[in-house]
């Protein structure tokens, strides 16, 4: 007879080769065609709902590695959520509006035929640019251009929403937020014009970053830091009425001295008048005033020789030098710059621009100096009317170039060569630094005096400006203004200082976070809100006809009527006077607007106004304020992105939402860090990276998402085909685990077959109490964000508590116990719940391969996993069965190395072969020889035998159980007994004795006999 057929083996259609690449598109599809997405959201109808708002990505290229692990976490935060029976909607958004996608359009628009672009649209009336600023590619028309980049966002936002919808991540797809729909833009205006009423916007003109390649103003997150070589040079700046006497200032940005306006000094610093001899003789010499601290480096730098200390200068005598300009024809002061000059490098002198510095700037705006900036749109050299022209630069270097080309340009080539000629240049050396660059062009970029929009940071809030407090329910009172007859000391905070204490109202996830956050805040200058391009939500300012700005709340709220109607093509659609005709308020008794501005927003409004224009806008998002939710209508349980975003994303929505209404947008914000190779670099297709579509292709999704939670976000992630070999085989092993409890179910059905928790065997209930640990500790890790945590505990228990020990002991038990037996329905039960929880433990992570492994649960509670909530089960054994279990582990570790042993020896060959016999006192042997059965079990023998002795230091009852431990124990290990049973392997010495089935043991004959009883009673 052919026993292995009365055997109960394990069988599943739950495939053991997971095949991701094949089967994850499936699944996707079944998702889709079954609206599982609207489906969770109406399962959780009336649950407490928590809201993390997704920061849009910018829709301008597939996606990358950066998008891959964003989005992926907050999958995984979404999906725990709803697993723990909150309604976690998921709205997705893009980022359309900005630099990156205009420069590409007008790359390729200039490349094509006039023909091909379609007829020129016809002038829209009167713009006016800030200071004369042309547009990109300005010989194409504003509305031109912007159809081709919406053309071009719209493309990509379809190809990222298949990429991100192939990892796993479910989300309203169908409804996601765009920033280039009418209805948010309209929301965002709507939003600036309540900041314009609060007083916080201003035209003012002084530096802001500028890219010479692209045209604009750049916020300072497109502006990204790059090693940088510089020409460092020593400018004698003569001092009038002192022949032969000089300032000895420093630059690294020669072509700034043209203009040069002033000199700054340190007045706590000491300057010395030193006397250099020219000749050997010193019968003629110069005079040169410099610090003191920085003399000797000086000194070597300029090769002096036999130089001397004439005498020592300090601040009061340095605020009455007057100095010539070395090229140009008019003089400057010298001003205390405390802050900003040092003596670290240089001379102690900085000569001070103030169209082209901030330091420069502000020490200008004290000092009453003109605020002048002789460059033009296109970085060159150029006459201004700040200044009379006979004092303005040499006709030689108007229109010389500042943009670098192979590490020179024209104008700083020409500005030393103006040195030369006048003998004013006293040292040049190159100087390596970091310095600003573009984010799209990749240059360096110049700081530039020019006329634009800000966000006054340091705004002091008096009644006009004063925000309103929400979580209140009433404007927070006018700490200016105190009601009469109330003492108040309270200083008037500015906007810059209640940002600051905003922040601490805000969790942080890692908590560096705030500190991050805090410094970005603490050191920005004023925000420059508005851009010279085309592509963007218009800045809806108007001009009178002494091109004065107008720029009024009512306006732009009904130029958000507009746009909320027609799209915000009308601005540049529209001439200027059609326009006011349109907006102009009923009641307006200013000047009349006879232009309109031609700038956009700055891209960091758009997406830093969808707490307005996306939470406060939808329903399934929109805070209640109560307690049920605790969040502001506007704001989001959670933001999510990377840690680049405190100088982003993070801090304009913050002052956004702060200026608008009264706070920050979010209650908790998460950072993670960037993926990195293996050399420690940020993974980009620059540098030849793997595509996230390739590592999809070559892993699946689960895995890729596996790695995701794999790693502590907290820092930079490496990711390498090494590291994703290994967590591939930490899949195999949740894959192989998963599939072994499903093997192992296919005839059990939990209504009919379950086991209550009292009559489970000792094993099932340990197990189970191991598995309540690691429920709690798991769901512990996904509440406070750890994700590596659960990684590492998931995979260790399926590793060691279940592969090592569970699963191996009970296969005999499932195998060959008859299919009714007390014993294998309780180890089924443990199984089913295992599995179950299992399964959503992992969903979050394993998007894909649990919700497949849950199709093959008997008796699941949800046709999904995802459909499913998970409450872990607490299942604690009594005192004295947890010290039972520890003594019978550790006896168990002290028999394993034994039957090793005797293995080696050649002794035995699989532990079946063995009979394994205890030798100790009756007191150490006790406690085992209580659970013999569950120990053979667990030494996995095939007979357990005890050999106790008397112990004349002691008597029974004079040692407690605690103090037996199972190191008193010695383990012998001899060959079994008997005979090797055909069925289960066991070596019994009931083997033979049944006429019937003479090759069995009592055990098996039994298990044969019972079958073949059910089997008649079914026919």
């Amino acid at each position: 007879m052919d026993y292995k057929n009365t055997l109960n083996l394990p069988r599943t259609d739950f495939a053991m080769k997971a095949d991701l690449v094949k089967r994850e598109p499936a699944r996707l599809a079944q998702w889709e065609a079954t609206r599982l997405y609207e489906r969770i959201q109406a399962a959780r109808d009336g649950a407490p709902t928590f809201v993390l708002h997704d920061g849009p990505p910018f829709a301008n290229g597939e996606i990358h590695l950066g998008h891959v692990l964003n989005k992926i976490l907050k999958d995984i935060v979404i999906k725990h959520k709803t697993l723990r029976g909150f309604r976690a909607p998921y709205v997705p958004g893009w980022d359309c509006h900005g630099l990156p996608i205009e420069f590409k359009v007008t790359q390729e628009m200039r490349n094509e035929k006039p023909s091909e672009r379609g007829e020129k649209m016809p002038d829209t009336g009167s713009q006016i640019p800030a200071s004369g600023i042309r547009h990109p590619a300005s010989d194409l028309s504003p509305a031109a251009i912007r159809n081709a980049c919406a053309a071009y966002a719209r493309k990509f936002i379809a190809i990222q929403r298949d990429q991100f919808k192939r990892l796993g991540v479910l989300g309203d797809w169908d409804n996601p937020y765009l920033t280039l729909t009418k209805e948010y833009e309209a929301e965002e205006l709507r939003l600036f014009a309540n900041i314009v009423e609060k007083g916080f916007v201003y035209r003012g003109k002084k530096p802001v970053y500028w890219s010479i390649p692209c045209r604009t103003a750049l916020a300072e997150a497109e502006v990204e830091y790059q090693d940088h070589v510089s020409q460092s040079i020593f400018v004698k700046f003569p001092v009038l009425g002192h022949a032969n006497t000089f300032i000895l200032i420093w630059t690294t940005t020669p072509w700034t001295l043209p203009a040069n306006l002033a000199v700054a000094y340190n007045s706590r610093f000491s300057y010395s008048l030193v006397r250099v001899p020219l000749d050997p003789d010193g019968e003629r010499s110069e005079d040169y005033i410099v610090s003191t601290m920085l003399l000797g480096t000086v000194a070597a730098k300029c090769g002096w020789q036999n130089y001397q200390i004439d005498r020592s200068l300090e601040a009061g005598h340095l605020s009455q030098i007057e100095y010539q300009h070395p090229f140009c024809a008019r003089t400057g002061r010298l001003f205390a710059g405390d802050d900003f000059v040092t003596n670290d490098t240089g001379t102690g002198f900085v000569h001070i621009a103030p169209g082209h510095g901030l330091e420069d700037y502000g020490l200008g705006l004290r000092q009453g100096l003109p605020i002048y900036s002789p460059v033009n749109d296109d970085g060159r050299f150029a006459y201004t009317d700040d200044l009379p022209r006979e004092r303005q630069m040499p006709a030689e270097l108007i229109g010389k170039s500042i943009l670098e080309k192979h590490g020179k340009s024209e104008a700083n080539e020409a500005v030393l060569h103006e040195l030369r000629t006048r003998q004013a240049l006293l040292h040049q050396e190159n100087y390596r630094h970091s310095y600003p660059h573009c984010w799209r062009s990749k240059t360096p970029v110049i700081f530039r005096a020019m006329d634009q929009w800000f966000v006054k940071i340091d705004q002091e809030l008096d009644a006009r400006s004063q925000m309103p407090d929400p979580r209140a329910g009433h404007p927070a009172p006018d700490i200016r203004h105190p009601a009469p007859g109330i003492e108040h000391s309270t200083p008037a905070k500015s906007f810059r200082q209640l940002a600051i204490a905003e922040i601490d109202h805000v969790t942080w996830i890692p908590d560096w976070g705030i500190n991050r956050i805090k410094g970005a805040v603490e050191s920005r200058p004023d925000w420059c809100i508005s851009r010279q391009r085309s592509w963007g939500v218009p800045l809806p300012a108007f001009y009178d006809a002494a091109g004065q700005p107008i720029l009024d709340a009512r306006v732009v709220r009904k130029v958000a009527d507009l746009v909320e109607q027609h799209g915000s093509n009308i601005w540049f659609e529209k001439t200027a006077a059609e326009l006011w005709t349109l907006v102009r308020p009923a009641d307006w008794s200013g000047p009349e607007a006879t232009a309109k501005s031609a700038d956009t927003l700055d891209v960091w409004i758009d997406s830093g106004s969808s707490s307005h224009a996306v939470t406060q806008r939808r329903a399934e998002l929109r805070g209640s304020g109560s307690n049920a939710d605790g969040r502001l209508p506007f704001q989001a349980d959670l933001y999510l992105e990377g840690s680049d975003q405190h100088r982003g994303w993070f801090q304009s929505s913050l002052l956004l939402a702060l200026a608008g209404s009264g706070a920050a947008p979010f209650k908790t914000v998460l950072t993670h860090g960037f993926v990195v190779n293996d050399a420690g670099e940020k993974e980009a297709k620059s540098r030849g990276s793997k595509s996230a579509t390739l590592w999809v292709n070559d892993f699946g999704a689960d895995v890729l998402r596996l790695w995701v939670a794999s790693q502590d976000y907290r820092g930079d992630m490496v990711l390498s085909e090494a590291r994703m070999l290994k967590v591939a085989e930490a899949y195999r092993l949740l894959r192989n685990t998963l599939r072994y409890q499903l093997s192992n179910l296919y005839d059990f059905d939990p209504a009919k077959h379950a086991v209550p928790d009292d009559q489970l065997t000792g094993l099932d209930r340990w197990i189970l109490s191991e598995f309540a640990r690691l429920e709690a500790d798991v769901a512990r890790a996904y509440d406070t964000c750890e994700f590596h945590l659960v990684y590492q505990k998931l995979s260790q228990f399926a590793a060691v508590e279940l592969s090592s020990v569970y699963h191996d002991v009970v296969k005999d038990r499932l195998y060959t116990d008859p299919v009714n037996s007390p014993r294998r329905r309780s180890t089924q039960t443990a199984l089913h719940r295992m599995v179950v929880s299992l399964c959503q433990m992992l969903s979050p992570i394993l998007a894909f391969t649990a919700d497949e492994a849950w199709e093959f649960i008997p008796g699941k509670p949800a046709d999904s996993v995802h459909l499913s909530s998970w409450q872990p089960q607490g299942f604690n054994l009594t005192e004295g069965e947890r010290e039972s279990w520890s003594k019978l582990f550790s006896l168990r570790r002290k028999a394993l190395g034994e039957l090793e042993a005797a293995r080696q020896t050649k002794s035995i060959g699989k532990a079946l072969e063995a009979k394994a016999t205890l030798q100790g006192t009756c007191e150490i042997l006790g406690p085992f020889r209580n659970h013999s059965e569950v120990l053979r079990e667990l030494l996995n023998v095939s007979q357990l035998d005890f050999e106790a002795h008397a112990d004349a230091a002691s008597s029974p009852g004079d040692s407690s159980p605690a103090d037996l431990f199972a190191e008193d124990v010695v383990v012998r290990v001899d060959k079994a007994d008997g005979q090797k049973c055909e069925r289960c392997w066991h070596w019994e010495t009931t083997v033979g004795q049944n006429a019937q089935h003479p090759t069995l043991c009592a055990r098996c004959v039994a298990a044969v006999s019972e079958q073949a009883k059910e089997s008649a009673a079914d026919a």
